[in-house]
């Protein structure tokens, strides 16, 4: 059987991908991505079933996380270290079985493999397709996928040293649950709804871990131009690695740019202490394969998104760490401590030219929830006045396809009297078209990464208590989100577990939803789809 993949916003003909990844990634990691996965909900029904304390558990529960975050769309592509993985969990799983052997385990806890070969034979008889009913694999794959984005929220908070067993016990729990046949799809849609809830708890954690570490983020200009000198970009979500590697470059002559979804790092006061942390280059992550080039200097990759580089110069300078990897791309391993070594990467950095200029000038945002609430007397008079008609939460991800200039066309139309509330790389579609402000409140306002979500939730259920509305739904609020890969997933979730409805979610509907989950979705909460930009705001303006 050849590789199936749907879930991300691009994957072949919106159906699944059955030779290779739109990704990029081959069938081989496909089927590796597929195994891990499914060991990992072996590992859930030993926990659940022996009703093992999680918290006695802490190494497995990382790897979880690991595994879990390495299988998001274009996080890692290194077959090698997929392979170590599963045998890593499959290890970790006989330990748990030698410690508290319950009776009646699935076949994910029991089976064995010997080799690369094995492994890919059990992953065709265990992939995505093996659940023949459509809308209960619709329902498994959804929550496998919201697991997905929760695994990385709640790496970012545990590598700041925040935890919350809660969320570790619920992706057991959840996991465990797509094995049971027994369940009907009544009760995956509650688990779903449970995994938005929970996805909630994982955003939460992030936030006070990233604010604890790093200060509260503050409205902020973010320079978008070139420095003189020898550069290190950086990308991904994981603001740790940042932080290592701008103490270790301080002094070095070496300069730090972000890149993608890095951009709200500068929002942090923590980060406005190191003189060589110059701004941000570039634009979204797909960007990065016209921008990588005339940069120049090494690119870490701390996260997803990774595209597969054109160039082997290209690949040459390219570094990872976590979760992700590129086969032929140096991966960074932390000690025992945490630590991470990047001085190969520095010393690469001093021997090749300082960045081209692609663009110039500022780009301003920080605006999480306690910054944006902190104006809240500002931001209610003028929707009382009038001045503010409506928010757009224009929050998500962007993405390659054609059809997602809709959103740069759909920010330069919306009227002058609405602003637009923003977190993730789709912000790159409209954060530098200068839209302007109303009365000093930029009508574009940013709070950060894709995970800072939470934010934009946290004002709109600030402002519904402003305003003593009763339902969220009753706010001058439209919710139109790009979504491409499972952290969009998560926020999704989330939000419908909040109680938000109407929610249009493009440029395409997923493609692991059946007709029948499509449909419950969009008679229960609303969802739907985007039409053209004119008719889309005439829609949303209640004209």
């Amino acid at each position: 059987m050849s590789m199936f993949c749907y879930q991300c916003q691009e994957t072949a003909g919106g159906q699944g991908c059955k030779i290779r990844g739109v990704c990029g990634k081959t069938e081989e990691v496909a089927k590796l991505q597929d195994l891990l996965i499914y060991t990992l909900k072996g590992i859930s029904d030993i926990v659940i079933k022996s009703k093992t304390d999680v918290g006695s558990i802490k190494k497995v529960n990382h790897e979880v996380l690991n595994s879990l975050f390495m299988t998001i769309t274009n996080a890692n592509f290194d077959d090698g270290s997929i392979e170590a993985q599963i045998k890593k969990m499959i290890s970790l799983r006989d330990e748990l079985k030698k410690s508290s052997y319950p009776e009646c385990l699935h076949d994910a806890a029991l089976f064995s493999v010997d080799s690369r070969d094995s492994m890919l034979e059990k992953a065709d008889a265990i992939g995505v397709l093996s659940t023949e009913n459509e809308d209960v694999r619709s329902l498994r794959e959804m929550i496998t996928y919201g697991l997905k984005g929760m695994a990385a929220y709640t790496e970012h908070a545990n590598n700041i040293g925040k935890e919350n067993l809660e969320i570790n016990a619920f992706i057991y729990e959840a996991l465990a649950a797509t094995l049971d046949d027994s369940m009907t799809a009544d009760e995956l849609v509650a688990l779903t709804m449970k995994t938005g809830e929970h996805g909630v708890k994982a955003m939460a954690l992030l936030d006070e871990a990233n604010t604890t570490r790093f200060g509260t983020p503050e409205i902020t200009e973010v320079n978008i131009g070139v420095r003189n000198n020898p550069a290190i970009l950086i990308t991904g979500h994981d603001l740790t690695d940042l932080e290592q590697l701008l103490e270790q470059t301080k002094g070095t002559g070496v300069d730090v740019y972000t890149h993608s979804e890095m951009l709200p790092s500068h929002y942090y006061p923590a980060f406005k202490k190191y003189d060589n942390f110059v701004g941000n280059y570039g634009n979204a992550w797909w960007r990065q394969i016209d921008e990588f080039g005339p940069f120049h200097g090494p690119i870490l990759f701390t996260t997803n998104c990774i595209v597969p580089p054109r160039s082997e110069e290209i690949k040459g300078r390219i570094f990872t760490t976590g979760s992700n990897g590129y086969p032929g791309c140096k991966h960074i391993l932390p000690d025992e401590n945490g630590k991470k070594d990047f001085s190969e990467i520095i010393s690469l950095a001093k021997t090749l030219p300082a960045p081209e200029e692609i663009e110039s000038g500022n780009i301003v945002g920080g605006f999480a929830h306690d910054q944006v609430i902190a104006l809240a007397d500002k931001v209610v008079d003028a929707v009382k006045s009038g001045a503010i008609k409506k928010f757009f939460v224009m929050a998500g991800c962007d993405g390659r396809m054609k059809s997602r200039e809709y959103y740069a066309e759909f920010a330069k139309k919306l009227p002058k009297d609405t602003v637009i509330l923003t977190a993730g790389c789709a912000k790159y579609r409209y954060n530098k078209l200068g839209l302007g402000d109303i009365g000093g409140i930029p009508r574009v306002l940013d709070a950060g990464q894709c995970n800072d979500s939470y934010s934009l939730a946290v004002i709109a259920m600030k402002l519904q208590e402003v305003f003593g509305l009763d339902d969220i739904n009753k706010l001058p609020i439209a919710f139109n989100i790009a979504w491409y890969e499972q952290k969009a997933v998560i926020v999704l979730l989330a939000l419908l577990y909040l109680g938000v409805k109407n929610i249009h979610l493009e440029p395409t509907l997923p493609g692991f939803l059946s007709p029948n989950i499509a449909k419950v979705l969009v008679e229960k909460f609303g969802i739907a789809g985007i039409d053209t930009v004119d008719s889309d705001i005439e829609l949303f303006m209640g004209k």
